[in-house]
């Protein structure tokens, strides 16, 4: 009898798993673009893990608690922006 594997979930599932390089010969915006994004998508899980659902409750400046709180650098108001969205999208 096959015994299956089973990958344990994270305990934080807002940190990266495993850092890969990112493709090269992209213009520069792709790459700031592409970091956005995944700080965005980090401080969202993060905020839905503490129990922030809406958007209207995810002020700037909770946002930037957040990004504290996890390690990462202060997200500017573009990346605010975005964390909001993203919220919003999973409702």
């Amino acid at each position: 009898m096959a015994v299956a594997t089973v990958t344990p979930l994270p305990v934080e599932a807002w940190k990266p798993l495993r850092k890969k390089p990112l493709p090269a010969g992209r213009p520069r915006e792709w790459y700031v673009r592409h970091n956005r994004r995944l700080k965005a998508m980090r401080l969202a899980i993060a905020l839905l893990d503490t129990g922030v659902y809406v958007p209207s409750r995810a002020d700037d400046a909770t946002i930037r608690d957040t990004a504290h709180r996890i390690g990462v650098h202060p997200p500017s108001t573009t990346t605010c922006r975005m964390v909001r969205t993203l919220i919003r999208a999973n409702r």
